[in-house]
């Protein structure tokens, strides 16, 4: 490897070896010792951090190993949330993890190489590397949800998620297959420019393995109908990998979905996107409406996950409208924008629900939050900015995202006759502005079940309170995230 390759894959590099010191500094720490390891975690995730930080001031786009990796101003943004989204998940988890006896080196191993595959996917541009980074993930993922073995509940949702998500990595290799027959490479680069230029063996063989390739992302988003799994696994997977789920996989996603469509299939936009409308439409009406008849909190927060894909699909589906490109990097970086924010709110909101936990109880309930103010008006208040952002409640950052969404799409709607998926978009979410309220109505108006005081780490409290206020700071001054994510759009297509 030469300097170029070292430096292209600095973060993960410095991952790869961060787990691998874990993985043998674990073997040597007692259980009652376990703190050492997460001290450990939490270093290389700084670490990886720094390293990440410190990219974004590289506004180049740079490819090594033969064009099959690409390091990017989008792809050092994402790489940068997503260890922090690990990082707080590892925080969150602690008290949790602990009273279920969880809280061994095998969370923090697989939690380091789930981010390794994610680190992966951002910076694939190459279609075999895209699909190595995926599995990476998802194997590390289907060990974390069958983490607890004594649990039934877990089991099945691991053998669910196990089952659904090797005929999603079906669909998607597939889809990649058919495409490589198509087109004669698995360049991403040299993909756009065959199908632009028609040299392809079938045109047919490339929209059918962009059908089986936007199949494949809709169940890595959880988009309708591809969303089966999720309210099983959400609701089965032990709490902190339900966060870890919901959160930098999101984030990765968005990111495969970007390479494949944007940077692979563009000039097919023509055919992926109306996939996309149904996908997103879709999502929003069934994650929304089921949510309204959920009780259990992880359920409904897992039926939101759906609704809130199909708002982040709007923008992709935004981007190129007949041909026209205009309002590409606007519409990226807006859905850019949604699912970083929508990440961080999620790990607040499951934050607040292992915070609550203990020992033989898992507040998993909405009604398990009766009465949280006057348990804890922080802690309330914090949770009351977490809803608000995911209903889209100014003045938190769920607002302006959701703004940046329906601005891109307008944008680009009003000359082609898309105007009628922003009225939708609204409706739905007014629709889910219900269901989230009711969560601030349990805690603020009705009687609380439990008079336990709540008990939580320094560090947790430190973390939790820090995540409410990055949503309610966001929301007031968010032009500095959606800067950053402008730039990060504008460079990387410009690249």
């Amino acid at each position: 490897m030469d300097k170029l390759n070292l430096f292209a894959a600095a973060p993960e590099i410095a991952l790869l070896a961060a787990a691998g010191v874990v993985m043998v500094a674990d073997l040597f720490v007692s259980d009652a010792r376990r703190n050492a390891t997460y001290a450990l975690t939490l270093a290389a995730l700084v670490l990886v951090s720094g390293v990440c930080a410190f990219f974004l001031g590289n506004d180049v786009v740079q490819y090594a190993f033969h064009g099959m990796y690409v390091t990017d101003p989008m792809a050092n943004v994402l790489k940068l949330f997503a260890a922090l989204c690990t990082a707080l998940m590892l925080v969150y988890a602690q008290g949790y993890a602990r009273d279920r006896g969880i809280w061994k080196g095998e969370i923090f191993t697989l939690a380091l190489f789930v981010l390794l595959g994610i680190f992966v996917m951002i910076s694939a541009n190459n279609l075999l590397v895209i699909y190595l980074g995926l599995e990476l993930q998802a194997l590390a993922l289907y060990a974390l949800v069958a983490l607890r073995r004594d649990d039934a509940r877990a089991t099945e949702a691991a053998m669910k998620y196990f089952v659904l998500g090797a005929l999603a990595s079906g669909f998607l290799l597939y889809g990649m297959s058919m495409l490589y027959g198509a087109a004669g490479t698995l360049d991403l680069n040299d993909l756009a420019r065959r199908i632009a230029g028609g040299q392809v063996a079938s045109r047919p063989a490339l929209v059918l393995g962009t059908v089986f390739i936007v199949a494949g992302l809709g169940f890595k988003f959880g988009a309708v109908p591809f969303h089966m799994w999720v309210p099983d696994v959400y609701h089965g997977a032990p709490t902190p990998v339900t966060v870890l789920i919901g959160s930098a996989p999101k984030i990765a996603a968005f990111a495969i979905a970007f390479r494949l469509l944007v940077e692979g299939l563009l000039p097919l936009a023509v055919d992926w996107q109306k996939m996309l409308v149904v996908l997103a439409v879709g999502s929003l009406a069934i994650g929304n409406v089921t949510a309204i008849a959920q009780s259990n909190l992880k359920r409904m927060l897992a039926y939101s996950t759906i609704g809130q894909m199909g708002f982040m699909l709007l923008a992709m589906l935004s981007g190129v409208v007949g041909g026209n490109t205009m309002s590409t990097a606007n519409a990226y970086s807006a859905a850019m924008f949604y699912v970083i924010t929508y990440a961080i709110t999620t790990l607040g909101t499951f934050g607040i629900i292992m915070l609550l936990a203990r020992q033989g109880f898992e507040a998993e309930e909405i009604a398990d939050l009766r009465g949280l103010n006057r348990r804890s008006p922080w802690y309330a208040f914090v949770m009351l900015l977490l809803m608000f952002s995911l209903a889209g409640v100014p003045p938190t950052v769920g607002f302006y995202a959701k703004l940046v969404v329906l601005q891109a799409l307008l944008g680009s709607g009003i000359t082609t006759g898309m105007v009628w998926l922003a009225v939708i978009a609204v409706l739905f979410s007014l629709v889910g502005a219900f269901y989230y309220l009711r969560v601030v109505k349990v805690m603020y108006f009705d009687e609380p079940a439990d008079n336990a005081p709540i008990v939580a780490a320094q560090d947790m409290r430190v973390a939790l309170s820090a995540n409410g206020a990055f949503v309610l700071v966001l929301g007031v001054i968010p032009q500095y995230l959606l800067a950053l994510c402008a730039n990060a759009m504008i460079r990387t297509l410009g690249g």
